[in-house]
């Protein structure tokens, strides 16, 4: 079964912001150590809640003090290079779910336009009432179906040529194979016969 999407707002329940605060914190700090083995690479992490006024630190003090003099001493171009906010991270979404949504409009007018088409060629839907927006989107719809066609049928003109080049290649390389059988069977049989008969039949000289 598949997990509902958690829509991403402040629990105003106390309770359950509780209970999720504690879930989503051992699942950060495990993600954190798995990345760490798996990966190989420098990571801490440092959880403030409201209720506990010590912080949450892995994987120790020591390390996170380490992980973040490291950090401290790279430039301060390189430590934003790839820093991300949770302003920074929302619009990022934002600008994901937007993209997605232009994408899906784009599909759906293409279908619309396609079923639009073939509905008019149809000959059950006429084009009087279709708007300039309408018509031109269906103008590009119509021109790059007459591409894709053009495009087909070049890709059988060259497989068709391809094959009647190998058969004529193959049908020159068979007639060839029959007149070098034919040679090496003693030159031409019916000259070979011609000769053999006038040996055969030769007249013996006149002997007065």
């Amino acid at each position: 079964m598949a997990r509902k999407k958690v829509e991403l707002k402040y629990i105003t329940n106390d309770s359950k912001r509780r209970a999720t605060l504690r879930k989503r914190k051992s699942g950060l700090i495990k993600k954190v150590d798995e990345i760490s083995t798996l990966c190989r690479v420098d990571a801490c992490a440092i959880i403030y809640t409201s209720d506990d006024p010590r912080p949450k630190v892995w994987p120790s003090p020591s390390e996170v003090n380490r992980v973040i003099s490291r950090f401290k001493e790279m430039r301060e171009l390189e430590q934003s290079k790839k820093m991300m906010s949770q302003e920074s991270f929302l619009r990022q979404r934002i600008q994901k779910g937007q993209d997605q949504l232009k994408k899906l409009k784009n599909e759906n007018r293409k279908k619309e336009m396609n079923n639009l088409m073939f509905q008019s060629l149809a000959g059950y839907q006429s084009l009087d009432n279709a708007t300039m927006i309408d018509l031109n989107d269906l103008a590009w719809i119509i021109d790059q179906n007459i591409k894709e066609v053009d495009k087909q049928i070049s890709k059988l003109q060259g497989q068709e040529g391809a094959s009647s080049n190998n058969n004529g290649v193959a049908t020159i390389n068979e007639e060839q194979a029959q007149v070098d059988n034919i040679i090496d069977g003693g030159v031409f049989p019916f000259v070979d016969a011609a000769n053999n008969f006038q040996n055969d039949y030769r007249p013996a000289p006149f002997d007065p």
